[in-house]
């Protein structure tokens, strides 16, 4: 990579974290984004502002070739958007190439959710009489009870659950601080996990609520791991992730009631159009049990 387009991404990166202060997750996935397209454009011998329209189109046309989802094309593009109205706003470029860019039409894709009796079979699964075990449990409750992004999970630190008051403090996207409920059974697993806690740690000391065998802070691949080993364990042939098991919180929750606002403000969206998502699920598990159980549905 040439020194200026090098610096031309260094920069609008370092924007985005410093001015913009967005997470250091969405951060890494503008990297990912950028670097795809520097590379398309270094290839082809270009500058960024050598590229303008038409070598955008080519690259979007590259990428098509690649037979990548819609929603990821998509995403590309509001990367391009923005850098490039970056550029032109630190008077990088004469003018933004990128400023007429549509998105593609992108298809709702319905959320992979457990039911609730898949989901209690997942949770029993963690055994109770080893520290890994009781730690495992309290994970596999605490990302079920507040709908936590793994990210989350994975920072919350000991002073951030209110054990009396039943909630838990995270810190989500765009580093927006919010409070969730957590129910009783969560709070008694990690209750549980305390001692097992002490003896992981040993001596060390550390903030974090759930670290690993070293007594080191817990990482996204280790929770990762652990939900695919007890999906397994439990017999279940779709994949586990964190994100499937806060798909199946908030389809439970909607399902039982909860309006969609409150919902909003537990998984933390920015947008309600976001939230929005899980009342098709919710639809469309209607449609199941019509089509089941009424005698003239089929």
């Amino acid at each position: 990579m040439s020194d200026e387009t090098l610096a031309q991404s260094d920069g609008f990166l370092s924007y985005l974290r410093v001015e913009r202060g967005l997470a250091a997750n969405t951060v890494e996935a503008y990297a990912r984004d950028l670097d795809k397209y520097s590379r398309f454009v270094e290839k082809n011998g270009w500058s960024f502002e050598d590229a303008g329209p038409a070598g955008i189109r080519k690259f979007l046309l590259w990428l098509e070739e690649q037979h990548l989802e819609s929603r990821t094309v998509a995403r590309q593009i509001v990367t391009l958007r923005n850098f490039y109205r970056y550029l032109r706003r630190e008077g990088l470029i004469a003018s933004n190439p990128a400023e007429d860019l549509e998105s593609p039409r992108l298809w709702k894709v319905l959320p992979k959710y457990l039911t609730v009796e898949e989901t209690e079979k997942l949770l029993a699964q963690p055994p109770n009489d080893t520290p890994l075990g009781l730690r495992d449990r309290a994970i596999l409750e605490m990302l079920y009870a507040a709908g936590l992004r793994v990210s989350e999970l994975i920072s919350l630190r000991v002073a951030d659950l209110n054990q009396d008051m039943g909630y838990v403090r995270t810190l989500g996207k765009g580093n927006k601080q919010r409070i969730v409920p957590v129910g009783t059974a969560a709070i008694n697993a990690v209750q549980a996990y305390f001692g097992a806690r002490a003896q992981l740690l040993g001596k060390r000391l550390s903030p974090y609520l759930f670290v690993n065998r070293r007594g080191g802070r817990l990482t996204r691949q280790g929770v990762w791991f652990l939900l695919s080993r007890y999906g397994k364990l439990a017999g279940m042939r779709k994949q586990i992730t964190p994100h499937l098991l806060r798909h199946s919180f908030a389809t439970h929750l909607l399902a039982r009631g909860a309006d969609l606002r409150s919902l909003q403000m537990m998984l933390g969206h920015s947008d309600i159009s976001t939230t929005q998502i899980y009342t098709h699920v919710s639809t469309a598990r209607l449609k199941e049990i019509h089509k089941k159980y009424h005698p003239r549905a089929s």
